[in-house]
């Protein structure tokens, strides 16, 4: 029982991951048992009593004697790890096609990939079988799958939850966070990782905020996120902002350069433990030279400023932004990495709040961003509230006011 809702028990919730043991949402299962808030962890995360594989086979099987911070905080508000999820290996993907343990499927679209590499924390959500689930996020891990899956996924301020005990990606850029049903739930399981549930007490939706959009982003979407991005954007200004161009090779420039050095040892010793498409990146990163490394950080902080600077000077509360440039692509579709996270990484670069809302949309679920000001999570959460209500209320087909909260 939390905030005064009942929650699934840990064993249903196991019949119900057995059951729809075809989604490949889950590593492997723990035996804790009782009462409480459900919740699947992603497998980069320290767990005790569970061996953290990172979805790889390279780390050695050691099984951790102790729980990350974070899942400790959320023990202390009465969370269960039912079990350890799926994801893109070593979290450096966005489909959570994983060689090793299966490929995630996407349960509100089957044909269509779940996305990554949080795909089993937000597949599990998607099929009801965990309360929420914890993912982490580094280019977009959390808020892709959720727009893939059609759930609520929360990627909070850079550097509000403690990353300890958690298998890195980009330490510069690495957070943790939840994926939910709604954002209601998004909001108390955020508490519940900041081990403080009256965090989220008493949130409601705020109806005291002004929307903007980027001028300029949005321009290439296909046809079907295009759609919905006009429905739920009808109406709002835009407003100026760094170039997108710029933050995603800034971040990418990042991450490659500090996976590469946590990974150094295994890919000079063990290289064909990897999946194909996790080692190729990872040994460009290995070539590159630390005047890049630094340039990237010297010119993260620059646009850091500017996009502080942008929305303030504004007055701007919250940027909608759409979480991909493409629908879900159907599991034998070719695409671009870029596809998934030219709109999600700009916002791992400048460390801002961002969460993935399921958009009024057709048939597959779509997703769209809604982007907070640095460390202002609470505020992001209210507004997002009140998108979420005024979205459910938009018929997908003749819509004549959208946008507006």
């Amino acid at each position: 029982m939390f905030f005064g809702i009942e929650f699934m028990n840990a064993e249903t919730a196991r019949e119900r991951i057995r059951a729809r043991s075809d989604l490949n949402a889950f590593i492997v299962l723990t035996d804790e048992m009782g009462e409480g808030t459900v919740v699947g962890v992603k497998d980069v995360v320290d767990v005790r009593g569970t061996v953290n594989t990172g979805g790889s086979v390279v780390l050695p099987p050691l099984v951790s004697d102790e729980d990350a911070p974070v899942v400790a905080a959320m023990r202390k508000c009465g969370c269960i790890v039912v079990g350890k999820t799926n994801l893109h290996e070593f979290a450096f993907g966005v489909t959570s096609a994983n060689p090793h343990y299966g490929v995630v499927l996407n349960p509100r679209a089957p044909d269509r990939v779940a996305g990554g590499s949080s795909g089993g924390s937000a597949a599990a959500v998607a099929a009801g079988l965990v309360d929420w689930a914890l993912g982490t996020d580094t280019g977009g891990s959390i808020r892709i799958p959720a727009a893939l899956c059609g759930v609520v996924g929360f990627k909070p301020t850079i550097g509000s939850v403690d990353t300890t005990d958690v298998i890195p990606l980009s330490r510069s850029l690495d957070t943790l966070g939840p994926l939910a049903p709604d954002v209601q739930t998004a909001a108390r399981a955020f508490a519940q990782m900041r081990g403080d549930p009256a965090w989220a007490s008493g949130s409601t939706p705020s109806s005291d905020h002004r929307l903007a959009v980027v001028a300029g982003w949005g321009d290439d979407l296909d046809a079907e996120m295009l759609r919905a991005w006009s429905i739920a954007t009808r109406g709002l200004p835009s407003i100026d902002f760094p170039p997108r161009a710029d933050l995603n090779a800034v971040g990418f420039t990042i991450l490659l350069a500090e996976a590469a050095a946590f990974h150094r040892r295994w890919l000079e010793t063990v290289p064909e433990k990897y999946g194909a498409d996790v080692l190729e990146p990872l040994q460009r990163g290995l070539r590159m030279s630390r005047a890049d490394y630094v340039d990237a950080l010297r010119e993260q902080s620059r646009l850091r400023i500017q996009a502080n600077d942008a929305m303030a000077s504004q007055k701007v509360d919250a940027l909608l932004v759409p979480a991909t440039r493409v629908v879900a692509p159907r599991l034998t579709d070719r695409f671009e990495r870029s596809d998934l996270t030219g709109y999600t990484r700009p916002f791992n670069t400048t460390g801002q709040p961002a969460i993935s809302l399921p958009a009024p949309a057709a048939e597959i679920p779509i997703g769209i961003q809604v982007i907070g000001r640095h460390g202002m999570d609470l505020k992001l959460l209210q507004i997002a509230m009140a998108l979420e209500k005024d979205w459910a209320a938009l018929v997908y087909e003749g819509v004549d006011d959208a946008g507006s909260s």
